[in-house]
């Protein structure tokens, strides 16, 4: 934001050229009564006359010349301290006219104009006064943009959690009503339960994701740190999936780069990681057929994981959205695809915590997610 002046109005510039004539004429004033003081001082002692007389007949300069006459010495200093008063007075006085123009700003922003700032420039300390007040108001503006966002993200809370309880306990109390009328036959009433015990399950799978996704969010949750083989659990990792992949007609790559890759992690939360990635693959990655795991060592201080699948490509609006909470590519809330929308939320927030970083990339060949963790993050 370019700085400019503070702008005086014409009454100001009136104000303050009447300050000026003012202060000239009470220092003409002074001067007058001083010289007239001196002159009566020296009239009454002929002794101070005779040492004047007597100065000026001593100093001398090249050429001959002597002192210039004692009332042409005082009258210039006189002169040079009038000017240094009448500076005085005029800069006090344009200073407490900038006071009082930011004072103005001030109630303008008080008065809820949160998008202004001060734009003066002073050589004084006010400059210092200025600079602090729009350091305050955007210090404000961005808590109560915090405030706003922190309560939006509340009430979309509450919503989205009331729309995935409300749809699958629908559907519960609507089944366990037609069995509780005794009107269903033998093989209907399989069905039906069947049906109510798939909800449950999506329910105790939403309950548990929240109680996750918020603890991982509190400020108390701590890592339980141990070394680990990269290699080995990417493979237990697969094996969890092999029979589902099957079923699914997918097939696994597994590469780590050195073979031996072993970092610092917290085992239980990086699997699950590993294990969100892949049911997300499986749920979304339409026509996949083959999920690669990945890890290769950066440098001495960083390790890449990798999960990538050969499915259908991410749309790029939604690349950048993909790990909100409750997010969804396909943009519904019927849970076709059965996720609770948490899935890839909580990944991010197990990274965050290991103090790395996790990004997307999409193309019509591979979806990537490329996740970047220290080796160490005690030393983080």
């Amino acid at each position: 934001m370019k700085k400019e002046r503070v702008k005086l109005t014409g009454t100001e510039k009136s104000e303050l050229f009447a300050e000026a004539v003012v202060t000239i004429v009470l220092l003409l004033l002074l001067n007058l009564s001083i010289i007239i003081l001196i002159h009566l001082a020296i009239l009454q002692d002929e002794s101070l006359v005779n040492g004047i007389y007597f100065l000026k007949k001593t100093i001398t300069f090249s050429g001959n010349y002597h002192l210039w006459s004692w009332q042409r010495i005082f009258i210039i200093i006189m002169g040079f301290g009038d000017l240094i008063v009448l500076y005085w007075r005029l800069i006090r006085r344009y200073h407490q006219m900038q006071l009082r123009h930011v004072i103005s700003e001030l109630h303008y922003i008080a008065d809820g104009h949160f998008d202004h700032r001060i734009s003066f420039a002073v050589r004084s300390d006010l400059q210092r006064v200025i600079d602090s007040i729009n350091s305050l108001v955007d210090s404000t503006v961005n808590s109560i943009n915090e405030e706003k966002a922190i309560e939006k993200s509340k009430d979309e809370l509450i919503t989205n959690v009331s729309h995935d309880i409300r749809t699958p306990l629908t559907s519960i109390i609507g089944y366990l009503g037609l069995l509780k009328t005794g009107n269903v036959g033998p093989e209907d009433q399989a069905k039906y339960i069947n049906i109510a015990y798939t909800k449950a399950e999506q329910m105790k799978s939403l309950a548990n994701d929240l109680l996750e996704y918020t603890t991982l969010k509190s400020n108390t949750t701590k890592l339980n740190l141990a070394p680990l083989h990269i290699y080995s659990m990417l493979e237990q990792v697969e094996a969890g999936f092999e029979l589902e992949a099957e079923k699914k007609g997918i097939s696994f790559d597994v590469e780590t780069r050195p073979k031996n890759l072993t970092i610092k992690a917290d085992p239980e939360k990086l699997v699950r990681v590993y294990n969100n990635l892949i049911n997300n693959a499986f749920k979304y990655g339409t026509g996949a057929t083959k999920i690669k795991l990945i890890a290769n060592l950066v440098n001495k201080q960083t390790v890449e994981l990798r999960v990538e699948n050969n499915g259908a490509r991410i749309p790029e609006k939604s690349l950048k959205k993909i790990f909100e909470r409750f997010y969804r590519v396909e943009g519904s809330r019927n849970i076709k695809t059965g996720g609770t929308g948490l899935g890839l939320s909580i990944t991010k927030s197990v990274v965050d915590l290991h103090h790395g970083t996790i990004r997307c990339e999409s193309n019509d060949n591979w979806t990537s997610f490329i996740i970047r963790l220290p080796l160490d993050p005690s030393k983080v």
